[in-house]
């Protein structure tokens, strides 16, 4: 599989081979980060507003208790996924740093972005083809996706070590974290925002991509299930 510049928009005229920018790592990567981001949501919003209380020995019926353990197992699960997914930037061909790195150094890139920004607000009736990720995806995935995300699993981590205690390894690594946002009120504020942003985020990515696959002349659902990107005149 090639490795692609940040940013390359392809020529008019005919239609283009099809291209793999997807490997198996970061297709493998991007549905069972889905998955584990719907269990996240969840579990994390009945952690914050509980269901009733149910009829009968909570301790046999443990409903919290196994909300909790279905949010922690899936916020672990989480980042270890964020790390493979740097892991997978530097190992994997492809397109797989896109996410992370958006080529606004190139001459070419604002004017795509404007492109791009006009056709999803049906300004333009023909999108522009690229191979990988277009400029404002690139810009709304690292902003609203990557970064939220990264604060997700620190504000995370710092409050999972008030638990664990001042001798766990997660206190040594997070613990400075609630004194930076000074209460650990704030610390749950500032972890729902970056979670709603991020779910946000997937709701439009969602409609996007299968408008994308329907009128675009470009693949993308398919692509994120073979790898390949296939083009359309």
């Amino acid at each position: 599989m090639k490795s692609y510049i940040p940013y390359r928009r392809l020529p008019e005229g005919g239609i283009p081979p099809p291209v793999t920018i997807y490997g198996p790592g970061v297709r493998m990567w991007h549905w069972a980060n889905a998955l584990l981001m719907a269990v996240l949501c969840i579990t994390g919003y009945f952690i914050g507003v509980p269901p009733p209380s149910a009829l009968g020995d909570t301790s046999s019926l443990y409903i919290m208790g196994w909300i909790r353990f279905f949010h922690l197992a899936a916020g672990y699960l989480f980042a270890l996924l964020a790390l493979a997914r740097l892991w997978l930037t530097f190992v994997e061909k492809g397109i797989s740093h896109h996410l992370f790195l958006p080529a606004i150094w190139r001459a070419e890139w604002f004017d795509g972005f404007m492109l791009q920004l006009k056709w999803n607000l049906l300004m333009i009736d023909k999108p522009i083809r690229y191979i990988g990720l277009n400029p404002l995806g690139n810009i709304a995935m690292l902003s609203m996706y990557v970064l939220p995300g990264l604060v997700v699993i620190i504000t995370g981590f710092a409050m999972y070590a008030e638990v664990t205690g001042h001798d766990s390894w997660q206190y040594y690594l997070f613990g400075w974290v609630t004194a930076v946002f000074g209460n650990t009120m704030d610390l749950h504020i500032i972890h729902r925002m970056a979670m709603w942003i991020m779910v946000c985020f997937t709701f439009v990515h969602i409609y996007i991509a299968v408008r994308e696959d329907v009128l675009s002349r470009q693949t993308m659902i398919s692509s994120m299930l073979s790898g390949e990107r296939q083009f359309r005149r």
